[in-house]
């Protein structure tokens, strides 16, 4: 008897459960500083598209045209991709925040210069800089989520890195509808918002605990710079992502930048709200699918990725040709589907594959490839539209991105086995 009274007895003795404390605690640690690390890529990205409703009026205001307009997206578009060809091996050398830091304080620079833009250069500058902020964001930033996580919930890493990147997306140009359909000069007071977010997102940064990540000592590390690579075997992963993310971003690239345009020249509909709001549709559709397909194989997820793309050029050419506005933000809808499914197949796949050391750099190849046909392919249609009109324009677009789907769609099939 006094034996059993010991046995059960010995359960309730507290200095048996102390040590089990610390265990239960930092899973929610980490996941506490993934999230606050996800946070850093919604506040870059949310500024990245705030400025697509107010196109419209800085078009009206300082007279320029549909490819002008385009340029300054593209400025955007170069900030970017020269920021992916060094942040990416930069933080995988030197760490994370050392890149983050820099790329926050030229995110607020950014709002400063679109608060105050009256020439289309200003403009230009202002894109130029939000393009490295979020070159930066997109390498560093979202490697560091996944590095926050443990080595079990890399996958919920990749999901919460993707998500954060088209949640931000989507809530920065409804911010900025909203402020554009109720305030009569919503300019200023829209990016004075953005840059109390940015701020308390550098704070963030500044105290998120992340750890480098090296091959070697720092004293025999090789800092040449050179372009962002992975090792062979790594590579397969990296092509696959930017086979499907690369249409998918660029009929978002498209919505975002000519969107207005299309639904004010061509279906009479000048309200920035619904502007605004359509993108948000957009990338809003991009984050809710992304929870939806969580449990679907890689496979999966990049074959209707890249079936969602298809659909929504589809639906752009019926839109445009029928002058259907409904159909136009269905067409939307899709594109940030497509896009959703390309980015978190890609990211799942480096951040489930690809080692900690290689996956900045993995990730600013990934980007890459999505960012160059993202920036190329809608400045091209900008001038084609300015030519031949916006229904042609629009239409030989969509049957550029219908065939890169398609082949997407095939090497996917062919290469990713079946689970």
């Amino acid at each position: 008897m006094n034996n059993i009274a010991h046995q059960t007895h010995t359960p309730q003795n507290p200095q048996t459960a102390k040590p089990t404390t610390p265990h239960t605690r930092a899973p929610k640690r980490q996941n506490l500083a993934m999230l606050l690390a996800a946070s850093l890529v919604t506040a870059v990205f949310a500024l990245s598209n705030s400025p697509t409703p107010l196109y419209v009026r800085w078009q009206a205001q300082l007279g320029f045209s549909a490819g002008t307009l385009t340029l300054v997206f593209a400025a955007y578009i170069v900030g970017l991709l020269l920021t992916l060809l060094v942040a990416g091996q930069l933080a995988d050398q030197i760490g994370r925040k050392p890149v983050l830091i820099p790329g926050l304080v030229l995110a607020i620079v950014a709002c400063v210069l679109f608060a105050t833009a009256e020439t289309v250069l200003v403009l230009g500058i202002a894109r130029f800089l939000t393009g490295v902020s979020v070159g930066v964001i997109v390498s560093a930033g979202m490697a560091a989520v996944v590095d926050l996580a443990a080595n079990e919930r890399k996958r919920q890493a990749s999901l919460a890195a993707s998500v954060a990147m088209v949640l931000g997306a989507g809530l920065g140009p409804l911010l900025a509808g909203i402020y554009a359909q109720l305030l009569p000069n919503p300019v200023v007071p829209l990016f004075v918002t953005e840059l109390i977010v940015l701020t308390v997102a550098l704070v963030i940064a500044i105290v998120l605990p992340l750890k480098q990540h090296h091959t070697t000592q720092p004293a025999t590390r090789d800092r040449r710079w050179r372009l962002p690579s992975v090792p062979r075997e790594y590579q397969i992963h990296v092509l696959l992502g930017i086979a499907v993310f690369a249409p998918g971003i660029t009929a978002t690239s498209f919505v975002l930048s000519l969107g207005p345009s299309v639904l004010s020249t061509l279906l009479g509909i000048t309200s920035p709200l619904i502007a605004g709001g359509m993108a948000c549709a957009m990338f809003l559709a991009a984050t809710g699918v992304q929870f939806a397909v969580a449990r679907f194989s890689i496979r999966t997820i990049f074959l209707l990725g890249a079936s969602a793309t298809m659909l929504a050029m589809g639906s752009l050419i019926l839109a445009v040709t029928a002058s259907l506005s409904a159909i136009l933000v269905l067409s939307a809808v899709l594109a940030g589907i497509g896009q959703g499914l390309g980015q978190l197949g890609g990211l799942t796949l480096i951040g489930t594959r690809v080692p900690g050391v290689h996956r900045a750099q993995a990730n600013s190849l990934l980007n890459i490839g999505g960012y160059i046909p993202a920036g190329i392919i809608p400045v091209a249609t900008g001038f084609l539209i300015d030519g031949i009109g916006l229904g042609a324009g629009a239409t030989g677009f969509a049957m550029v991105l219908v065939a890169a789907a398609a082949a997407a769609f095939m090497f996917v099939a062919r290469e990713l086995p079946k689970a």
